[in-house]
């Protein structure tokens, strides 16, 4: 049970690191006029790949894990003068994605390799993600009196690019690796 909990917390602190080093690569590459809607908003959003991947691979754990390095970007980056909003922030950035991880436990059986997701259902859960994840913050702007606008449709489609940027950057690399997943597709070349 300890080594359980263990094994866990790691998954946490690494979900945090993975979240927090695509976030600053993010910030890196996509911080200018060109790339950011407004401040926390961008048209290529990386860290939404980051956040839907380490929930599909390491469910709660990772969801704890985005959580956490959500509010610590939400609280010192974005909304430092501004608790509540980054209090929901968090909990909006991590639980679209443990949503989106639900439910494909719930109509595609996922398994903990991954290994029934298919191309066409990583695309389908990456699309409900881009849409799940501005849902929940818009909502919760809604019903703080902010308006939405056009914030919403940006936010679907940066982190839908971002989403599939990650996703399909960390398939591709997992081609070169040695064992199943890299013989698997060197051999359908």
């Amino acid at each position: 049970m300890f080594s359980d909990l263990r094994w866990k917390a790691g998954l946490v602190v690494f979900s945090a690191f993975l979240f927090l080093l695509v976030f600053v690569i993010n910030e890196w590459l996509f911080n200018s006029a060109t790339f950011e809607f407004i401040r926390g908003m961008n048209w290529i959003y990386l860290p939404a790949g980051m956040r839907l991947l380490c929930t599909l691979l390491f469910g709660g754990a990772g969801a704890v894990g985005i959580l956490f390095a959500s509010w610590l970007t939400c609280v010192f980056y974005f909304f430092p003068d501004d608790p509540l909003r980054s209090f929901a922030g968090g909990i909006a950035s991590a639980a679209a994605p443990y949503l989106v991880y639900r439910l494909a436990q719930l109509v595609y059986g996922l398994q903990a390799s991954l290994s029934n997701l298919t191309p066409a259902r990583l695309l389908f859960l990456s699309v409900c993600y881009s849409v799940a994840s501005p849902l929940l913050h818009h909502a919760w702007l809604l019903l703080n009196g902010d308006p939405v606008g056009t914030g919403f449709f940006v936010m679907v489609l940066g982190d839908l690019l971002g989403t599939l940027v990650v996703i399909y950057t960390v398939k591709g690399l997992l081609n070169f690796l040695p064992g199943p997943a890299g013989l698997s597709s060197r051999q359908s070349r």
